[in-house]
């Protein structure tokens, strides 16, 4: 306990105000990095370190146990957030790509990585290919991150072909970690025993996923909960629920997450909005107690004996593994090269091989300090060189769409009054008792305001529907014309009684 004059705090106190603290001078710190071009999750790393036990906060932590679940629950977080965001109508056309993308592509960065580690870095072979394993995949929480933060539209369905590479191929690097950790423990494991465990985890975790996502649908809009807030509480415990679900079934919880999320995000159900918005909140939050633990966990004493080993691993993998994965990976795709160019650089490493380097710490892996030091200096080199610069690749390369940038500055801006189109609905209408949400409209149509008995609303998914109720609605023509049909659909006889 600390006592100063009228100042008394127990260290659950001093605990909760450094916390408090460390987490709003991240949020403070990101406006500078915005300006300086620095990626926003350097900046909490930087914060982490300088709190930790050789920076001026002087906070001892080494407990990579802590740090390694409380990583597996934030990525749970971030996966389904970016999930949530994902348009199945953007990533439809990109699919295949997507796929070769976070599975093939994943397994060439791991070899060529582990080839280049095993002859230039001096490693042994097991350590090698556990080195290239462990940063073989894109990070999911740096890519949403970069490119929405710094509002970059790219040509080609380019942006959604780059999230959803991050947010699946997650799966594939933690199972050859997992995998080549195996094969170092017990040198008599086969991996071909491996790979039926491979796809039977994928086939799982894709199941898992989108059945639990169309139940979380169908329980959000079902259950009838007194205060809103409570469906966002549903749907925190859900990402945990179906996470551990999955990996008690033998499936990949990761990609279970990511799968869920998507089939929500691109479904209609009541509270949308605010439970996606808080979802973007809880997955900034993850990413900043992430990103702060495993900058606590740095010894920068530790880091510089690494750093010209370093520079020649990210080096290789930047300029040579990545490009070479992503070329052959989309062999087939009907992409040009400067679009592969683009997507060859935009292979951020950031918290997901930081966390997976705590497996062989946690493991008790012989050299495991190193291999956890080298990922470091590799991922924070690549959040610098290639998260502060894709703008300007993306340029150079002209792949750049611009126009995207001002269509979508000025669309809410060009949205009139006299653009509203109000419906009015009769005694005798189908649509009367029903919930907005259980009218299932179209993407398109947004239903503005309600004016009911001389007073003006704004609807939620939740909100009943009364006769006399006159909606103010702003759709495309076509998307009316369907919802016009909903609107004066008449209740049948037996729906009467």
């Amino acid at each position: 306990m600390l006592k100063s004059g009228y100042l008394e705090m127990t260290t659950l106190d001093i605990f909760l105000l450094s916390t408090a603290a460390l987490i709003m001078l991240c949020v403070l710190a990101s406006k500078a990095s915005a300006r300086l071009g620095i990626p926003t999750l350097v900046v909490f790393i930087a914060v982490g370190v300088m709190a930790g036990s050789e920076g001026i906060g002087g906070i001892h932590f080494d407990n990579a146990y802590y740090a390694q679940t409380l990583g597996i629950v934030a990525l749970a977080y971030i996966l389904f957030s970016g999930g949530l965001d994902t348009k199945w109508s953007s990533i439809t056309p990109v699919l295949r790509s997507g796929i070769s993308l976070s599975t093939l592509g994943v397994l060439f960065t791991s070899g060529l990585v582990g080839v280049f580690a095993y002859y230039a870095l001096s490693f042994t072979l097991l350590e090698s290919f556990l080195i290239g394993a462990i940063i073989s995949s894109t990070d999911a929480g740096a890519v949403f991150t970069v490119l929405r933060s710094k509002n970059i539209h790219l040509k080609n369905n380019l942006k959604p072909l780059l999230e959803l590479e991050s947010g699946s191929n997650d799966p594939m690097a933690v199972f050859l970690t997992t995998l080549i950790l195996s094969l170092m423990k017990n040198s008599e494991a086969s991996i071909l025993n491996f790979i039926p465990m491979f796809f039977s985890q994928m086939i799982v975790g894709a199941v898992v996923g989108y059945v639990a996502g169309r139940f979380t649908v169908l329980f959000l809009n079902k259950v009838r909960l007194e205060f809103e807030g409570l469906y966002t509480v549903l749907s925190i415990a859900f990402v945990l629920l179906i996470y551990s679900l999955t990996q008690s079934l033998h499936g990949n919880g990761f990609l279970a997450v990511y799968v869920a999320g998507v089939v929500l995000g691109n479904s209609n159900f009541v509270f949308k909005k605010s439970i996606i918005l808080m979802h973007d909140g809880l997955s900034w939050l993850m990413q900043s107690c992430l990103f702060l633990t495993l900058g606590l966990l740095i010894y920068p004493s530790k880091i510089m004996p690494v750093s010209g080993m370093g520079v020649v691993l990210a080096c290789f993998l930047i300029l040579i593994a990545r490009p070479a994965s992503v070329f052959i990976a989309l062999s087939f795709s009907k992409l040009q090269w400067r679009q592969k160019l683009l997507l060859s650089w935009v292979g951020l490493r950031g918290s997901v091989p930081i966390v997976l380097a705590t497996y062989p710490l946690v493991a008790g892996v012989e050299r495991a300090d190193l291999i956890f030091n080298l990922v470091f200096f590799v991922a924070l080199t690549s959040l610098i060189v290639q998260g502060s610069t894709i703008h300007f690749f993306a340029k150079l390369l002209k792949v750049d769409d611009p126009q995207a940038i001002e269509e979508e500055a000025n669309y809410l801006s060009s949205v009139r009054a006299s653009d509203l189109v109000p419906f009015k609905i009769s005694a005798n209408a189908a649509v009367c008792g029903k919930t907005i949400i259980d009218l299932c409209l179209p993407q398109d149509v947004l239903v503005v305001l309600i004016e009911r008995e001389g007073k003006t609303m704004i609807p939620r998914g939740s909100t009943q529907l009364q006769k006399s109720d006159k909606l103010h609605v702003l759709a495309e023509e076509k998307s009316l014309e369907l919802f016009r049909g909903i609107i004066t659909a008449k209740r049948t006889e037996s729906e009467s009684v």
